[in-house]
């Protein structure tokens, strides 16, 4: 009798427990948009991209509350000129600004590659997302969506947090 009940509700418990598990499926999580100090300038987008079954190849973050985007990575310069940072991915642009004895600035990325079942992390100080021309109607506690594109397939699509300049991260 136990064995035969035991029978009929190990089917449910598997699929409960199939429920918590997100598997390796193409998703993104953790997206959030830290506005500008200074009206007009850009906004940065952070996220988590975690891989599917197979090798993907990111080439865009954007949002129709957003005029563009541009994937960028942080980057600094030590005593001379070693180049440290993030070093996935294809890079264009130049490298500004200053920082206490070390040059600072941001490479703009033409894509990263997100391997299967890996993740790529978009996160202060490393890679992120430029959002210029944001809506002015988009303010902290709000929400923004942002499609991620790949080479293949649909566009992602998550749900941004919105926090200020100077406000912390909500992840």
């Amino acid at each position: 009798m136990r064995f035969r009940h035991f029978l009929s509700v190990a089917p449910l418990a598997m699929l409960a427990l199939a429920g918590c598990h997100h598997g390796h499926r193409l998703r993104a999580t953790h997206a959030w948009v830290r506005l500008a100090a200074v009206p007009g300038n850009p906004a940065a987008a952070y996220l988590t991209l975690h891989g599917g079954p197979e090798d993907m190849r990111l080439v865009a973050v954007d949002s129709d509350a957003a005029g563009s985007s541009e994937l960028h990575r942080s980057m600094k310069t030590g005593p001379g000129g070693a180049t440290t940072g993030q070093t996935t991915g294809q890079t264009t642009g130049q490298m500004t600004g200053q920082m206490t004895g070390q040059m600072a600035g941001m490479q703009r990325l033409d894509g990263l590659a997100l391997p299967a079942h890996g993740k790529i992390e978009f996160a202060p100080g490393g890679n992120h997302v430029m959002l210029f021309g944001v809506s002015p109607q988009v303010k902290p506690g709000s929400h923004m969506t942002l499609a991620i594109r790949f080479e293949k397939g649909q566009p992602l699509q998550a749900d941004a947090v919105v926090v200020g300049a100077g406000d912390a991260s909500p992840y």
